[in-house]
């Protein structure tokens, strides 16, 4: 929790896209897409640049665009 406060502070976010369905993909990826918050195709959220947030992302990498 520190450290998404320090991030947000500080101002570092990154922007995730959702670009691929989660559709075909085992039951964990899609638990990570909507603990992200992403729940239609191409939408986008801002996260904080964290990196409990980059383990995620990276999880499902195949899935997201990620804009820093």
């Amino acid at each position: 929790m520190a450290n998404e406060t320090q991030a947000a502070a500080a101002g570092k976010t990154m922007r995730i896209t959702l670009v691929r369905s989660p559709i075909g993909y085992t039951k964990r990826q899609k638990e990570t897409v909507k603990a992200l918050g992403l729940h239609r195709m191409h939408e986008t959220i801002d996260r904080p640049d964290t990196p409990e947030m980059r383990a995620m992302v990276e999880s499902i990498g195949h899935m997201v665009r990620i804009e820093e």
